[in-house]
């Protein structure tokens, strides 16, 4: 059965345009140059899943329409990829249950530091209902769909990335081990952060992700996690090889899952 993938949002931690930035992309009419926080939406086996909850979680969720949430999986606990956490009570009405969330006991120290009022002993009325699960670095499974964790370092943070079916999703990494690059060989499609050209203390350059495709050797690769310094969509394009191509909010990917 196919994997979906919907990027959700494709911009860095203060999104494009960058509030009061008058640049060439903050100020581009070209709606690929409107990114939200980094995202996605996974579609498999009639489930869904979100990876990450940032703040514009409630935007995405009602651009892209979506009335079925299976669980939340988060790569790690930076603001721009839990704030939006707190709008799954949207879901919690929807469907009538609390919501699974899948996350490292690092990062459901902070989801607990960060929205307290969801985990007190007294429940106000109307807060966000969450079932917490603890993930570490082997394989889980939600509703059947196999989830395998791979941890990369976002400078010295860990921060895991997935891979689901034949599609692995890497966002804010800028290393990746040896033995975890098993775990990603053989993909049909790879998702990669590539926040600008100069270098950056802890994200992929775009030359730093384009050498680490050649590297694993996806059929085909998408760039996210973009920042207004790597230019419009269009520039971007025009520097990639035609297998490599930088992602938009919206786009939609689809791969059939052979593992």
């Amino acid at each position: 059965m196919a994997v979906k993938l919907t990027f959700l949002g494709t911009g860095t931690s203060q999104g494009i345009p960058l509030i009061g930035c008058d640049c060439k992309v903050c100020q581009s009419t070209d709606e690929k140059d409107k990114r939200l926080r980094t995202s996605v939406l996974i579609e498999h086996n009639r489930n869904t899943f979100v990876i990450d909850t940032g703040p514009d979680f409630r935007q995405q969720m009602l651009r892209e329409k979506v009335k079925n949430l299976n669980a939340v999986v988060f790569t790690h606990e930076h603001k721009d990829h839990i704030a939006g956490l707190d709008d799954v009570r949207a879901f919690n009405f929807l469907l009538k249950r609390p919501m699974d969330v899948y996350a490292t006991e690092r990062v459901q120290t902070a989801i607990k530091r960060e929205f307290a009022y969801a985990f007190s002993d007294e429940k106000y009325p109307g807060i966000p209902q969450i079932n917490l699960h603890t993930i570490e670095n082997d394989n889980f499974v939600i509703n059947g769909t196999t989830f395998t964790p791979i941890e990369v370092m976002h400078h010295k943070l860990p921060v895991k990335a997935f891979r689901i079916g034949n599609i692995t999703y890497i966002t804010d990494a800028n290393f990746i081990s040896e033995e975890e690059k098993e775990k990603i060989k053989g993909s049909e499609i790879i998702v990669i952060n590539a926040l600008r050209k100069e270098k950056h203390i802890s994200h992929y350059t775009l030359n730093e992700a384009i050498d680490l495709m050649f590297e694993l050797k996806p059929k085909r690769a998408y760039l996210t996690h973009i920042s207004h310094q790597l230019g419009t969509h269009k520039e971007i394009t025009e520097e990639l090889p035609d297998w490599i191509q930088p992602a938009y909010d919206g786009l939609c990917i689809e791969v059939q899952n052979n593992c």
